[in-house]
């Protein structure tokens, strides 16, 4: 069922959008995420799984080139995205971008998706010399909101790869579904995907 739900989200995104994300046409879905642990395995595979289905994911190393500049397009994909999934991994509290990157969604009240992986939501906390002091309180309650969110949790030792990929690739779907059916109440429009 799901899966026939995305699919016509996904044609429906299709004919009404261009896949790559620009500031007209911004990405479906953001994707934090520490590089040195996600980037080639977790976030990773969300990413491929979700351009399969037609969506813009916008994940750095995919979705920048060359000359583009870090704050300016990480910083306009977030806040013109529809949904943030954050992908906490051991080592992911020890990056100012991680941190900085969740504070903006959480600032512009995004829905956020966390995925923990190898990580219990409470071992997550912001370290001393990871950001300026004016930073921490910023940083911390970010990370209080996003580790007070549902979300999934990931083994990537003993966790089934293909499942997990399905189940993060369905919550996005239903949280897309959701958003898109909020729009209209919410702004007393039509859906804006239309």
């Amino acid at each position: 069922m799901q899966r026939s739900l995305a699919k016509n989200l996904c044609h429906h995104l299709v004919r009404h959008q261009r896949r790559v994300p620009t500031p007209q046409n911004p990405c479906d879905v953001f994707i934090n995420h520490r590089g040195i642990d996600t980037k080639k395995n977790v976030a990773g595979l969300i990413y491929d799984d979700l351009m399969r289905m037609k969506l813009r994911p916008f994940l750095d190393n995919k979705s920048m080139k060359p000359g583009d500049k870090l704050f300016d397009k990480i910083d306009s994909a977030i806040m013109n995205c529809k949904l943030g999934i954050a992908v906490f991994s051991p080592r992911y509290c020890e990056s100012y971008f991680c941190l900085h990157e969740l504070s903006l969604i959480m600032e512009s009240k995004k829905r956020v998706i966390p995925i923990f992986v190898d990580v219990k939501p409470s071992e997550l906390r912001v370290t001393n010399g990871v950001c300026p002091p004016r930073e921490v309180e910023r940083f911390s309650w970010a990370l209080q909101e996003a580790k007070y969110t549902v979300g999934l949790t990931f083994d990537t030792v003993h966790g089934d790869w293909s499942e997990f990929v399905k189940n993060a690739s369905d919550a996005v779907i239903k949280n897309l579904l959701e958003l898109e059916r909020e729009w209209p109440v919410q702004n007393g429009k039509t859906s804006r995907m239309l």
